[in-house]
C-alpha cells in the first residue's frame, strides 16, 4: 500500500528552479553548428541524429540542443528572441587560453569587453546566435553588489572594450590579476554606447 504524501508548500519558502538545465537552438545547418559548438565548448555529443544534436560538457546530460531547421536564415538583430547565452570560465587564464585555442580554429570574438563584474568575449555561431564566454571578476556576490552600489555600473552600464591578445600577453608577463581585470573609467567623449559592438 502506498503512503500518501503532500506537495510542498509553494509559498514558504518560494520554490525556485534548482538550475538552468539547457538551451535549445533552431539551426539552419546542423552539421556546421554541431562542429562549431563542439569546438567552442569542447563538448561531446550526448545524442544525435539527422534532425537534432544534444551536446554536453559536464555532468548534465545536455547543455545545448540543436534542432535542424534548414529553411531558416541567420538570426536578425531586429527581431525579438534570444540575445545571448553565457558560459563562465573558472579563471581569467582559462578564458584567455580558450580565446587562443579558438583563434587556432579561426573562431574570433566580435566583441571583447570588460563589463566590470565580468571580462567577456562574445562570439557568433554559424546562425548568428551570440555566445558570451566570461570570467567572473569578483569571487563573492557581495563584491558584485558593492560594484553596482558604487555607481560605476550606472555611469557605464556597457563596459570598456579591450584587446584580448594584449590582455593575454599581459597575463603571460605576470601582471597582477587585479590590474588585468580592473575596469578603467570612460574617457572624455566616450559614452557607454561607444563601447558597444552589435
Amino acid at each position: 500500500m502506498s503512503t500518501p504524501r503532500r506537495l510542498p508548500d509553494v509559498q514558504a519558502p518560494p520554490i525556485r528552479p534548482a538550475k538552468l538545465a539547457h538551451v535549445v537552438l533552431r539551426v539552419s545547418d546542423l552539421a556546421c553548428s554541431r562542429d562549431w559548438y563542439l569546438k567552442v565548448l569542447e563538448a561531446r555529443p550526448a545524442f544525435e541524429n539527422e534532425m537534432l544534436c544534444f551536446l554536453s560538457y559536464d555532468e548534465e546530460h545536455h547543455r545545448i540542443g540543436l534542432i535542424a531547421r534548414p529553411e531558416l536564415g541567420q538570426a536578425g538583430d531586429a527581431h525579438q528572441g534570444l540575445e545571448h547565452i553565457a558560459f563562465t570560465y573558472a579563471s581569467l587564464g582559462t578564458l584567455l587560453a580558450t580565446y587562443r585555442r579558438l583563434l587556432g580554429e579561426d573562431i574570433r570574438p566580435y566583441w571583447c569587453i570588460n563589463h566590470g563584474p565580468t571580462v567577456s568575449l562574445y562570439y557568433k555561431d554559424p546562425d548568428g546566435n551570440r555566445l558570451e564566454l566570461q570570467h567572473d571578476v569578483f569571487e563573492r556576490t557581495e563584491e558584485v553588489e558593492a560594484f553596482f552600489e558604487s555607481g560605476a555600473y550606472a555611469e557605464n552600464f556597457m563596459g570598456i572594450r579591450f584587446d584580448p591578445e594584449e590582455m593575454a600577453a599581459r597575463f603571460e608577463a605576470g601582471e597582477p590579476l587585479a590590474a588585468l581585470t580592473a575596469r578603467r573609467p570612460l574617457r572624455e567623449g566616450e559614452t557607454p554606447w561607444s563601447m558597444f559592438v552589435p
